[in-house]
């Protein structure tokens, strides 16, 4: 499918936000999909899924949560810096920046009405489930890869799990050394318990960063299978 991408200039709170925009060129009102970056930025890896996702027939936008930092984009091999950066978001700042996308959204004639989904990646897998319950009235699916920290903070995403009202399906990695299986089980425990519509998948053999084909972590089975699994369920979901 023939996409077009621009980047765009948002408003918040705290200044304008950009945010990679891709959608198909053929016209016509088109469900959407918030992508969440991972740790190192809208870089090129992010900026691929968002284009991969708008040629599955979606309005594909990637804001980038670092707008108020000075450095933006961190190679993959400067793990520790991007880790710096990435701990000093502040999650009711992000929850003002998804509100901005969305927002943007509803406003857009190519945007199919009641039709936003959210999905990211690392950082952004841990913003995908924080969204889909901060934001329960917009986001209709959430899909998340391989989310850290889902079971920290203050209050953390897992205390908000009563408030998700959408189907969510969320992606981990067996061999993740920076998200312990028992976050894994308190996630599927806590989303249990509040009887929602879920599903996990552990691939085994997988670590951190499997999707990304820029990443060493990179698991092309793993990837390959989560990718056609994201397809169906927003296809079931949004479509």
């Amino acid at each position: 499918m023939d996409i077009t991408t621009s980047t765009i200039q948002l408003n918040t709170p705290d200044g304008k936000m950009e945010a990679y925009e891709a959608r198909p060129k053929d016209g016509g009102a088109r469900p959407a999909i918030i992508v969440f970056m991972e740790a190192f930025g809208v870089n090129s890896h992010i900026k691929d899924v968002t284009e991969r996702v708008a040629r599955e027939g979606y309005v594909a936008i990637a804001p980038d949560l670092y707008h108020r930092e000075p450095e933006r984009i961190v190679p993959y091999k400067e793990l520790q810096k991007a880790i710096g950066i990435m701990n000093r978001l502040q999650d009711p700042k992000v929850m003002e920046d998804a509100g901005a996308v969305i927002a943007h959204l509803k406003s857009q004639n190519y945007v199919k009405a009641g039709a936003i989904g959210v999905t990211g990646f690392c950082m952004g897998g841990r913003c995908t489930y924080l969204a889909a319950a901060h934001h329960n009235k917009d986001i209709k699916a959430a899909v998340g890869f391989y989310g850290g920290g889902i079971p920290m903070g203050k209050p953390s995403p897992l205390s908000r799990s009563g408030e998700i009202n959408c189907p969510i399906q969320l992606f981990f990695g067996e061999k993740d050394p920076l998200i312990p299986q028992d976050h894994v089980a308190q996630i599927r425990q806590a989303l249990t318990d509040d009887k929602k519509n879920f599903a996990i998948k552990v691939y085994p053999g997988a670590g951190h960063g499997f999707f990304c084909n820029e990443r060493e972590s990179y698991h092309a089975d793993s990837a390959k299978d989560a990718w056609d699994k994201f397809k169906s369920f927003f296809g079931r979901h949004l479509k």
